[in-house]
């Protein structure tokens, strides 16, 4: 697949935008990011990280005529038989807000031992010619007993990396280790690949 000379990100969460602009932005050649498009809903239907980061790309290519990149991230507790998984968006409820979310897994998770977890990443490229490319970033870490650090979004207050909260990181820092960041050099490296 040819590297597309800009791309739409294909979420409306800004925060995840503005975390996989400035890894695009990081990349040697940078990827250029095209702000301003506006599409429809997708209603993430899928089982895999991977068919709903698919299902996103191609609407907003669909939408836009751009090239598209969408992710779904998945959060994976070992204590929860790998759960929430696919439902990690919305753990908390169809409605849920990243306070709901982080409230539901301290909750599940209080008074057990095996904290371990791990953040799972499927980034999928979609151009207008049709051609895909699906790469996944994973990061192991632990749940944290409570929320530290002020910074991040999501479950970042209770994922721990070298006994560390994502939230208690630099979002420059956080952007070289991270599931998501490690999903786009891996699309980077496949790109330069072929």
């Amino acid at each position: 697949m040819k590297r597309p000379h800009g791309v739409v990100v294909a979420s409306k969460n800004v925060d995840k935008v503005a975390e996989i602009e400035a890894v695009l932005a990081s990349l040697d050649p940078p990827i250029t990011v095209i702000p301003g498009h506006r599409w429809p809903d997708v209603e993430e239907t899928e089982d895999t990280l991977e068919g709903n980061a698919l299902l996103k790309a191609r609407a907003v290519v669909a939408a836009t005529g751009h090239a598209a990149i969408a992710d779904d991230t998945g959060l994976e507790v070992d204590a929860l038989d790998g759960a929430p998984g696919v439902h990690t968006a919305r753990y908390a409820g169809p409605e849920a807000t990243y306070d709901d979310n982080v409230d539901k897994m301290l909750a599940e998770m209080r008074g057990v031992a095996d904290r371990s977890a791990r953040f799972r990443t499927a980034v999928a490229l979609v151009t207008p010619s049709g051609n895909e490319l699906v790469v996944e970033g994973v990061l192991d870490g632990a749940i944290a007993a409570s929320r530290r650090g002020s910074g991040g979004f999501g479950y970042d207050p209770i994922f721990e990396v070298d006994d560390r909260t994502f939230a208690e990181m630099e979002n420059g820092e956080k952007n070289l280790i991270s599931h998501r960041a490690r999903a786009l050099i891996a699309l980077a490296q496949a790109l330069a690949e072929a």
